[in-house]
């Protein structure tokens, strides 16, 4: 029986860099005699237009009947007043309640072909493989809101059962990696983070035992995260840490463009996307980096299809594509040419089909 694979393609640069990720996935299809069905749906921004609502049932209903849901992107100047009672980011967060996708996996890894793309120096970029896990459906985005003329309320709260099945994922990642979690929180000041503490701990040492655990301040670990990054191993952390810590971490890797993720439910039924967002400045222009878009098809493929073979297969032709000198704008080096969203899809496809 075939997958079924439901397509968002969402606002901005979305339709794009999710065309050519359709390209890998059909190409990697067919190399493997797997077959998948693709149904597509709007999201964000597109929904909102089309319907009024950025999340409209007829997506939901596709996005909780698939295997997994591959997203581009949304968002965009023309819904971005924020007194708006409806915003087209507010459909990714109900879609990921309604998958109950509570942790997201965001892999870094350094590429010597990227690192002149890096504000980085090589020596901090060398050897850098981690994995962060970021709680997704609870925290601060999630809490209780209210805001007048003079002030605004956004609470943050955790139970212990949100916390405990992230830190768990994390220690069953962490044993197929090097062993080590870093658990990451502001404990010296938010009770929530106490908790978290408190639980993470209790967790690892009744049922991780076999691993290094760490804890360590989110100040700090921003910190580190830059000067010695190659020491990190598995992150666990909640929302709002997690959403920062990535998206500093994207430096180590040169851009944005290059990171894909993966949003996970307890049966590893997912949500995977980039983790860029919608870019409106280059929307329709044929210059958008495909590649995370690509990376977070291989993820689709490993963690809810269980084809670890072939996702290895489309990481390394990205990186090898990478390595052979084609470059998007974004990860070219100064003063160098760079080829087009198109292009880069090309030049994967070439490298997956040589890597056969």
């Amino acid at each position: 029986m075939a997958a079924l694979i439901t397509v968002l393609p969402g606002d901005g640069i979305g339709p794009e860099i999710i065309t050519q990720a359709l390209r890998v996935l059909a190409a990697a299809g067919q190399a493997a005699g797997q077959s998948f069905e693709v149904r597509e749906a709007l999201i964000g921004g597109a929904a909102m237009d089309a319907t009024g609502d950025p999340f409209p049932a007829d997506t939901r209903a596709l996005c909780k009947e698939a295997d997994a849901v591959l997203l581009g992107a949304v968002g965009g100047p023309r819904w971005s007043d924020p007194n708006a009672k409806v915003r087209p980011e507010q459909g990714l967060l109900d879609m990921r309640s309604a998958m109950q996708v509570y942790a997201n996996l965001r892999p870094v890894k350094t590429h010597p072909a990227l690192y002149a793309a890096s504000p980085l120096k090589p020596e901090r970029l060398e050897g850098v493989d981690i994995l962060v896990v970021r709680e997704l459906t609870g925290g601060v985005y999630f809490g209780e809101k209210s805001r007048d003329d003079n002030s605004a309320r956004d609470l943050c709260t955790y139970t212990r059962e949100e916390i405990e099945r992230v830190v768990r994922m994390a220690g069953e990642l962490a044993r197929g990696r090097r062993g080590h979690v870093t658990s990451v929180d502001k404990a010296n000041v938010m009770d929530t983070s106490r908790l978290w503490r408190s639980v993470t701990t209790d967790v690892y040492a009744r049922d991780f035992s076999d691993l290094q655990l760490e804890h360590m301040l989110a100040d700090a670990a921003m910190m580190h995260l830059l000067s010695r990054a190659a020491e990190f191993d598995v992150i666990v952390t909640e929302n709002l840490f997690g959403d920062l810590l990535t998206d500093e971490a994207s430096m180590l890797s040169g851009s944005l463009g290059m990171l894909p993720s993966a949003s996970l439910n307890a049966d590893r039924r997912g949500l995977f996307e980039p983790i860029h967002g919608s870019a409106p400045d280059i929307a329709g222009r044929g210059i958008a980096n495909p590649c995370g878009t690509i990376l977070s098809v291989a993820m689709l493929l490993r963690y809810s299809l269980g084809l670890e073979e072939l996702a290895g297969r489309i990481e390394q032709a990205v990186f090898n594509a990478v390595a052979a000198g084609h470059h998007t704008g974004d990860i070219a080096e100064p003063g160098a040419a760079s080829i087009g969203t198109v292009a880069m899809g090309d030049a994967v496809l070439a490298a997956f089909e040589a890597l056969a």
